[in-house]
């Protein structure tokens, strides 16, 4: 079949194209943050994944001081299983478990160990590549933002104190 007669270049989209493999998970807040939400895409691209994350209803910026971590930036994980039970609601999203760490490698260096959400007035976009898994790998794990930003040190999970979200990987498309 000749493209071109239909006006398209050789290298457009045709029916039977591979289509990246795709995965998304919508975001919501729990009690300790109820007006978060957003989502996260994850995409397969050449050597790896490009992850996306837009989110709205962070908590605002607060400095540490003494004791007191920093709310904010805000530690975004992958963990192990893809439940958002609340359980206690001065602890939640236990349900979604430790971080994901296929490869048993000490925190700051696990698969699921992602860069922390700025937040601009409640808001954060960001979107970074990883080489760490494939798309496929990830569909049923939890997402997780937690209250403070991760120290990426800390074992096993860099101290990034309560879940303030989750959500629940899923396939994305056909």
């Amino acid at each position: 079949m000749n493209y071109y007669q239909y006006g398209y270049p050789a290298y457009s989209y045709y029916p039977y194209r591979n289509i990246p493999a795709m995965a998304y998970a919508m975001i919501q807040g729990g009690p300790l943050a109820p007006k978060i939400n957003g989502y996260v895409f994850f995409r397969e691209v050449p050597n790896g994944v490009e992850v996306y994350i837009e989110v709205h209803g962070l908590p605002h910026y607060q400095q540490g001081s003494g004791d007191k971590k920093p709310v904010g930036p805000h530690g975004f994980h992958l963990h192990e299983k893809g439940v958002c039970e609340i359980g206690d609601k001065e602890d939640p999203f236990q349900s979604a478990g430790g971080h994901w760490n296929p490869d048993n490698q000490p925190h700051g260096n696990h698969a699921g160990d992602f860069p922390v959400l700025f937040s601009n007035d409640g808001y954060s976009k960001m979107s970074f590549f990883t080489n760490r898994f494939r798309v496929e790998d990830v569909i049923g794990k939890g997402v997780i933002i937690h209250q403070h930003p991760d120290d990426y040190q800390s074992q096993p999970s860099g101290d990034a104190g309560k879940r303030l979200a989750c959500g629940v990987i899923m396939k994305y498309g056909m």
